[in-house]
């Protein structure tokens, strides 16, 4: 197959910026993430921006289906030629922001997400899968680098924040490996790093996940505020409550959110919960 420029000029393709298209070039790194999201004959792949199809070609090779989304209709001739002799493939050409999750996983049954992120929609996206995802085992994505570290931060760190305890309360996260921006067409301006979500292993259980939720929010609506002020502000708690609940749930006085685990935030929230002071 002619490389990738050169297809990309054939069929008059233009990056789109509001899509933030940033395409993968090199074949050693897209069969890297392949076996990093463990792919193999019998797993389906759920990927999210096809781009120009590189990616999907290698998760073609390697997995029983895979099924792409893309939200740029103008790539559909590029992909007719990138993605030819792959049977197994279906590209869907719709914002995946859209698309109907569960009635997609009663179609897929158990399946893996493999994808590089647009950048603009990372967050939402993991997130769609964390709080909604009921088949996925696991997410193996490209992200950016500093975004990466956040979803896999320890608490009491900088880069911990609400979304990785979210991330944590249902699964494992890890950096699979760093990847320059100069390997990129076209290059962006900072440094990715794939990331593997499992559902799989790690999480923990809550007594409602609406409670988890608030309580992670509330945790972390001022990181200058101490956790007690926060549960205060957010549950409308009296002071004495406040104090009473954070130490039924061994937090320290004057503890700030960001140095509780996402365990300990969960062993909170069902005290929340159990209270009373977060309804379902």
């Amino acid at each position: 197959m002619e490389d990738l420029r050169s297809v990309l000029l054939k069929h008059g393709f233009s990056f789109k910026k509001q899509f933030g298209q940033n395409f993968l070039t090199d074949t050693n790194l897209l069969h890297a993430i392949v076996s990093d999201a463990g792919v193999d004959e019998n797993t389906t792949v759920l990927e999210i921006g096809t781009g120009a199809g590189a990616l999907t070609r290698a998760l073609s090779e390697k997995a029983k289906r895979v099924i792409s989304f893309e939200i740029d209709r103008t790539l559909r001739p590029v992909l007719s030629e990138t993605l030819s002799g792959c049977e197994n493939t279906e590209v869907r050409f719709m914002d995946f922001a859209k698309c109907d999750l569960k009635a997609l996983e009663e179609e897929l049954g158990d399946y893996v997400v493999a994808a590089n992120l647009p950048y603009y929609v990372t967050t939402p996206i993991i997130m769609r899968f964390v709080e909604e995802g009921k088949r996925c085992r696991a997410l193996t994505v490209m992200v950016q680098e500093e975004v990466a570290r956040r979803f896999c931060a320890k608490e009491g760190t900088e880069d911990y924040g609400a979304v990785t305890a979210a991330i944590a309360r249902r699964g494992s996260c890890r950096i699979t490996r760093t990847v320059p921006r100069t390997l990129f067409t076209p290059r962006p301006n900072v440094d990715s790093a794939v990331v593997r979500i499992d559902f799989t292993e790690g999480g923990f259980p809550v007594k409602s996940e609406k409670a988890f939720r608030e309580t992670v929010r509330a945790a972390f609506l001022s990181r200058r505020k101490t956790l007690e002020n926060n549960l205060i502000s957010v549950f409308r708690l009296s002071r004495e409550d406040a104090k009473a609940i954070l130490a039924e749930a061994a937090v320290p006085d004057a503890a700030r959110g960001e140095t509780l685990s996402p365990k300990h935030l969960g062993a909170l929230s069902d005290l929340l919960f159990e209270r009373g002071y977060i309804k379902e």
